[in-house]
């Protein structure tokens, strides 16, 4: 079970398509938050300030997510650069084991928030980048396509040091140019087991003080080069994340988003038939009418639209629409996925989560399409004879 000497170097080249799907894919999630004027908009419902809040309904970390709502829109500008500068330095193999240990917090963070509690746990994308990190914060970008390996030798060569690439070559070639193996065993371990874990060839001598110095000095050299060119690459992500944002802006235009939904049980609604106020929202039913808690008149709900409100019990919000005349069908709005808030989408009669694209049957709330691993809680709601809604 003894791993090989310098173990890491020997996946290289099999880690490098990993490295490139995780740097685009974080890239373009940056790009995509900062071109997206209503990710930073309180008012719409898919903003880094919605997914918070719903956020706190579903983490277990809830009582600190808490604390982070005022704070939604620089969070929000905080993740965007973050996943850029994380995506940018492994496609470019520049600090990359620190831009992995970047990615997997980042990922790790975006699982206790965000997908804790989609089921199967593998549904949940969060966890698989969590662990599709790991592998770079071990190996680090390689020699391959990296510029953390050309740095390096460009450091040893202004040095006159040999170059620092690492080579792999079958555990029987050494021991044929090997001066110390014979029938197995190893001269130079006064007679022990050849080992390739503590192989004196692929270790090296423990350097002299002179030679420490010198590799000292590469590293330090090394850094120099590396701390300027992440500075650089860092500035230009910075300008590009700018750019993306002003042009979203622009295209996108960022109007304020208009609700689609009307809320029940607003303050003045009346109620035709009598033409008294209704009651408040959620307010007692008087003793001879329907059983429930008053939602608010069902005049508020027209025939093909829907209107919102709060249930009691839990607070969440709730929707309630109605598909057919006198037929009203209502759910728990929050999404199984995350806890955003799904809002009605009138022209394909669906329900639709606004952070991740779930989509969601009207007729009996079953998911239709994913991430949602299941669908919205229905709730029972009926028109009184007084021309309210009542949930029961």
């Amino acid at each position: 079970m003894g791993a090989p000497v310098r173990a890491w170097t020997l996946a290289e080249w099999a880690l490098l398509p990993l490295r490139l799907f995780l740097g685009a894919t974080f890239a373009f999630a940056g790009l995509q938050k900062l071109a997206n004027p209503n990710f930073f908009n309180a008012q719409s419902p898919s903003s880094i300030q919605a997914q918070l809040i719903a956020s706190v309904r579903l983490s277990p970390i809830h009582s600190i997510l808490s604390h982070f709502v005022q704070f939604a829109k620089p969070l929000g500008i905080l993740i965007s650069l973050s996943e850029l500068a994380i995506g940018i330095g492994a496609l470019l193999g520049l600090w990359t084991r620190a831009a992995a240990l970047g990615g997997a917090l980042l990922s790790l963070g975006l699982f206790l928030t965000v997908s804790f509690h989609a089921s199967p746990f593998y549904t949940g994308a969060d966890i698989v980048f969590l662990f599709a990190w790991m592998p770079l914060i071990v190996a680090g970008g390689g020699s391959r396509l990296s510029l953390d390996a050309v740095i390096a030798k460009r450091a040893a060569r202004e040095l006159g040091a040999p170059s620092p690439e690492v080579v792999t070559v079958p555990f029987a070639k050494v021991q044929e140019i090997c001066g110390h193996f014979n029938h197995g065993k190893c001269g130079a371990r006064r007679g022990q087991p050849c080992d390739q874990s503590v192989c004196p060839v692929l270790i090296g001598d423990r350097p002299p003080l002179a030679t420490r110095v010198a590799i000292d000095t590469i590293d330090r050299r090394t850094l120099v080069l590396g701390t300027a060119t992440a500075a650089t690459v860092g500035t230009s992500a910075l300008i590009l994340g700018a750019v993306a944002a002003e042009a979203g802006r622009l295209i996108g235009g960022a109007p304020t988003p208009k609700k689609s939904t009307t809320q029940l049980g607003s303050t003045g609604t009346t109620v035709p038939s009598t033409g008294t106020t209704s009651p408040p929202s959620n307010s007692p039913v008087p003793k001879g009418t329907t059983k429930g808690i008053i939602l608010g008149p069902a005049k508020d709900v027209p025939k093909g639209q829907a209107a919102t409100f709060t249930i009691p019990n839990s607070g969440d919000p709730g929707i309630v629409v109605q598909p057919t005349a006198g037929q009203f069908l209502a759910y728990d709005a929050v999404c199984p996925h995350a806890g955003c808030t799904v809002s009605y989408y009138a022209p394909n009669n669906v329900f639709v989560c606004p952070c991740h694209g779930s989509q969601f049957q009207v007729v009996n709330g079953d998911v239709m399409n994913g991430p949602a691993p299941t669908g919205l809680k229905k709730l029972n709601v009926v028109e009184g004879a007084d021309g309210n809604l009542y949930l029961q």
